[in-house]
């Protein structure tokens, strides 16, 4: 990657100019760096899924924000930059209260926690809830959203020890080691042999098999990623008499292809962010032009909560 001067995006009839004011460093960055998102990027492009900033031009057509509000939003022209352009319709005000760092933090993982867990996992109030990769951005949003819906139990597991402390502090009741420890036999114990009614995976692999050990009766596994490597192979026999449903989501193919559920769960998740019920965890802050050292902190699987670039 290298950081260097460009243009400044033009603003088509129905888009939105945003100065930045922050964006959010996510995994899918790297996976398109390295060529293997889903979508097809080539380079030279601009990396970034969402962001935080200020209107600075509207196009013609556009009515529902105006020249200085603010926003965040799901750009069109990546937001590892100063400006940033996105369709109206994936554009949203946040409300004064919210810190800019904080909502540029928020979109993709606050979106992708309650579609996982409302949606497609249809959490009931006092389910059990299992989050993979707990302590990520994901997985620390989704912990508290999981609170928000009515979880009972909440469980997450980590890759590291050291990870364990930013996990509880989400919210997390129980926090489990899947590298050192027997997570299918922990998570039966902590739920009275139950199991978890809702699972969170976006590794896939030997995590996505050992989740299928420990689904409940009518539980829903619901894969979002694949940072394992491999994909998980299911038997039709693991699901039908058991009732048990393996499900998937991906917000990037939504953004695309479905946008008004997009809206819709903007219409959730803007309030929990503005009461303060959902607090975003930024695990690092760095400046723009260091983008580089964010995908590399990332990549060490060594980061917690969210890495945010500001300019």
């Amino acid at each position: 990657m290298k950081f260097e001067e460009v243009e400044r995006p033009k603003v088509g009839n129905n888009q939105v100019l945003i100065r930045v004011a922050a964006a959010a460093v996510n995994f899918a960055d790297i996976k398109s760096r390295k060529g293997k998102f889903h979508g097809g990027l080539r380079p030279p492009f601009i990396p970034g899924l969402d962001a935080a900033g200020t209107v600075e031009a509207i196009g013609a057509h556009v009515t529902s924000v105006k020249v200085g509000q603010r926003v965040i939003a799901f750009p069109t022209t990546g937001s590892y930059a100063e400006y940033t352009v996105a369709n109206e319709n994936l554009t949203f005000p946040i409300a004064d209260t919210v810190d800019f760092e904080v909502a540029a933090a928020s979109p993709l993982v606050s979106f992708t926690s309650f579609q996982l867990l409302s949606e497609v996992g249809r959490l009931k109030k006092g389910e059990n809830v299992v989050i993979h990769s707990a302590a990520g951005g994901v997985g620390t949003t989704a912990i508290q959203t999981a609170k928000i819906l009515g979880a009972g139990l909440i469980i997450g597991t980590v890759s590291r020890d050291e990870k364990k402390e930013t996990v509880l502090k989400a919210g997390a009741d129980v926090v489990l080691n899947y590298e050192k420890e027997d997570i299918v036999k922990k998570i039966l114990h902590y739920t009275d042999g139950h199991g978890g009614d809702v699972i969170l995976d976006s590794i896939a692999a030997e995590i996505g098999e050992k989740s299928m050990e420990c689904l409940a009766m009518y539980g829903r596994l619901v894969n979002f990623g694949n940072a394992g490597g491999r994909p998980v192979q299911f038997q039709s026999t693991d699901l039908h008499s058991t009732c048990r449903s393996v499900l998937g989501f991906s917000l990037g193919t939504t953004i695309k292809r479905r946008p008004e559920i997009v809206r819709q769960t903007a219409e959730q998740v803007l309030p929990y962010l503005a009461d303060g019920r959902l607090n975003i965890v930024i695990g690092r802050k760095l400046p723009l032009e260091e983008a580089r050292a964010a995908h590399d902190w990332i990549e060490s699987r060594r980061s917690t909560g969210k890495v945010i670039l500001v300019p």
